[in-house]
């Protein structure tokens, strides 16, 4: 069937012996604390998946701390406990949208270049507003759409 098959934009070059003592470490010091210490454990694991995650070539990066997440996770265990595990239903969504806002590019992939310009990898330029971009030799078609406005500051 067209369509269905291994994505031409994503890859991943994690191995087992890393994942291993990462994976070891995370149990440790979630076991150890009694789950108290799970975000440390949990940016761990972020880190090491967005180590080896690349989209497009570009990899990924995981900027979220476990002091960053331990206050909300705190309050979200407690919570959890006094409502036996009910608020669990609130804390998955929750967790994961942390998770989505600390993961960006390891290097800058736009930025502004100039008025009604900014800058695509590898050094090309887009219009801002529906103008036309440039293309580098080897790169998908998909990074010549013009790009979003930036957001306002």
């Amino acid at each position: 069937m067209p369509g269905i098959g291994t994505s031409r934009h994503f890859t991943f070059d994690g191995g087992a012996a890393t994942y291993l003592g990462t994976l070891l470490l995370g149990v440790v010091i979630t076991v150890v604390t009694f789950g108290i210490a799970y975000p440390f454990a949990l940016v761990l694991q972020k880190r090491w998946v967005s180590k080896h995650t690349f989209i497009d070539g570009h990899q990924l990066v995981f900027t979220g701390t476990g002091i960053g997440l331990f206050g909300n996770w705190l309050k979200w265990f407690l919570l959890s406990i006094v409502t036996l595990g009910v608020y669990l239903l609130w804390v998955v969504p929750r967790l994961q949208k942390w998770v989505v806002e600390h993961t960006d590019f390891a290097e800058p992939t736009v930025s502004a270049v100039g008025p009604g310009q900014r800058s695509l990898p590898g050094g090309q330029r887009a219009a801002i507003g529906g103008g036309p971009a440039t293309m580098a030799p080897g790169q998908s078609p998909a990074a010549t759409r013009p790009l979003p406005p930036p957001p306002p500051s």
